[in-house]
């Protein structure tokens, strides 16, 4: 099982930036998808869900307008586009698979990738 993020950087406050994150090694199509971030000092937050087959979404109140997630299940990719970016979305952001079958829980991550909002 393999979660590469991609598309990290740095940006300056307002800009945006389009985060991918290429699955393999699992059916992707049948798992959620999610992003997470975590900041120096923080603990790891949810930034946005998606369903299986991408009908459903779910956003951090926070990220709300701002932060849109979708998902290619031909490319086992999903994505995050961020747009207006703030210095207080300064993270390393994570790539999230879940997938619950009966008593079973199977839950993959990526490695990050950094996101640095910065003048």
């Amino acid at each position: 099982v393999r979660l590469v993020e991609s598309g990290g950087g740095l940006v300056q406050p307002g800009g945006s930036l389009r985060l991918s994150c290429a699955a393999s090694g699992f059916t992707f199509s049948s798992y959620a998808m999610s992003w997470y971030r975590q900041a120096p000092g923080k603990e790891r937050e949810l930034v946005a869900t998606i369903s299986s087959a991408g009908g459903s979404t779910n956003y951090a109140d926070s990220m709300k307008g701002r932060f849109t997630i979708s998902r290619d299940n031909a490319k086992n990719t999903v994505y995050l586009q961020m747009n207006s970016l703030k210095p207080e979305d300064t993270a390393v952001y994570y790539c999230n698979a879940k997938r619950v079958v009966g008593s079973n829980a199977y839950d993959y991550w990526g490695r990050g990738t950094q996101v640095t909002v910065s003048s």
